[in-house]
């Protein structure tokens, strides 16, 4: 087992979320859902274009929006904010030719903890008929100051 200095000890535990409506295709018509839903995209890209320059080229055209909101604040609280925009225009994002996912996001380095999501923000899953999923990431302090891996 190894010894965790004063610092790491000390280091406080940080909760990070996000949510972002991700909507990919063929021939999007990005300017007609950036038009209909009211607000700029977060990111958005066209099949063919590259992130940097020797980066692979995209596959699908992209139009995204991630939730305006703080990261350290609940998850719920970012699916709130995607669901008062996405809301108005469930019908129309249905219709696209386009899939259509909604990526959560949560970060910590404390491994001993969880969060929790209220039943209403889980509105815009079940309107869009689409899976709720999680990318979680945890940072690697506790197999460090165990010193050996958590999961056999």
């Amino acid at each position: 087992m190894q010894n965790s200095s004063p610092d790491e000890e000390a280091e406080p535990s940080y909760f990070a979320y996000s949510a972002t409506l991700r909507i990919h295709g063929n021939s999007l018509p990005n300017e007609e859902i950036t038009r209909r839903i009211g607000t700029q995209p977060s990111h958005q890209h066209r099949k063919g274009d590259r992130r940097r320059p020797n980066s692979r080229p995209y596959l699908t055209d992209a139009w995204h929006l991630t939730a305006a909101i703080p990261e350290e604040t609940e998850l719920s609280v970012h699916l709130r904010e995607l669901w008062r925009w996405v809301q108005p225009h469930v019908e129309y994002l249905r219709s696209l030719e386009a899939e259509i996912d909604v990526f959560c996001g949560y970060r910590s380095n404390n491994g001993a903890s969880g969060f929790r999501v209220e039943p209403d923000a889980l509105e815009i899953f079940r309107a869009l008929n689409i899976p709720f999923g999680l990318s979680v990431i945890v940072d690697s302090w506790l197999a460090q100051r165990l010193g050996e891996p958590t999961i056999q």
